[in-house]
């Protein structure tokens, strides 16, 4: 049995760049939410943690409004002949967004976890909010952010119903592991399905390896 092996490089590239991406972001709003203390910030962290709870496929039908050709957006780039629907890049943005409330979760709660009487101290000592943020608060967040890394990265190299609507099923372009081990199944090829199973179980069993040795 000969096994293309594009859907694990595909997985691969699609999850590391769109966790490079979501760690960026993720730590930036974290930090900015959890300074703010206005009335709408329930408000703020539901919408940010929407995608957690919605089925992937109504979020890869919005991410279709939202980029197709008939959207604002859709129209701007295709100005600049750029395509993001059913390429790689769209299998990028629908992880971007399935796995960034994890980030956000993971890296806020972590940030509330630091002894606001530390960050007063050294804003009191004359330290600028940039020197508060990178010499106290993300050392202290350290470990939850890299919870929040793992967790974001695990889940978006298993996503599969919001990439398979923005980016379609293409063999050698689009196609990941998950997309690669359901139509393995609906071909009836039953033990590539199972070799693109085993290898997601490796990666899910590191990763609950790694989150174990970090919460000790």
């Amino acid at each position: 049995m000969t096994i293309n092996l594009s859907p694990l490089w595909i997985s691969l590239k699609v999850s590391l760049l769109a966790t490079i991406i979501t760690f960026i972001f993720g730590i930036i709003i974290a930090y900015r939410v959890y300074q703010y203390k206005g009335k709408w910030r329930t408000l703020i962290e539901t919408i940010l943690l929407i995608p957690l709870v919605l089925p992937p496929t109504i979020v890869g039908f919005l991410i279709l409004i939202f980029l197709g050709k008939n959207s604002i957006v859709g129209q701007i780039l295709s100005q600049w002949d750029i395509s993001i629907i059913f390429t790689w890049y769209g299998a990028v943005i629908a992880s971007m967004v399935i796995g960034f409330p994890l980030m956000f979760r993971s890296t806020l709660g972590a940030f509330e976890q630091i002894d606001s009487l530390l960050l007063d101290s050294a804003r009191v000592e004359g330290a600028s909010e940039i020197a508060v943020f990178y010499y106290i608060s993300l050392p202290l967040a350290f470990r939850g952010i890299l919870s929040g890394i793992i967790l974001s990265f695990t889940r978006m190299l298993g996503e599969f119903g919001a990439t398979l609507m923005v980016a379609g099923n293409i063999p050698n372009k689009t196609q990941t592991i998950p997309m690669a081990i359901y139509f393995a199944v609906q071909a009836g090829e039953i033990k590539e399905g199972w070799f693109w199973v085993i290898i997601l179980l490796f990666f899910s069993f590191f990763t609950i390896l790694i989150l174990n040795n970090l919460s000790r």
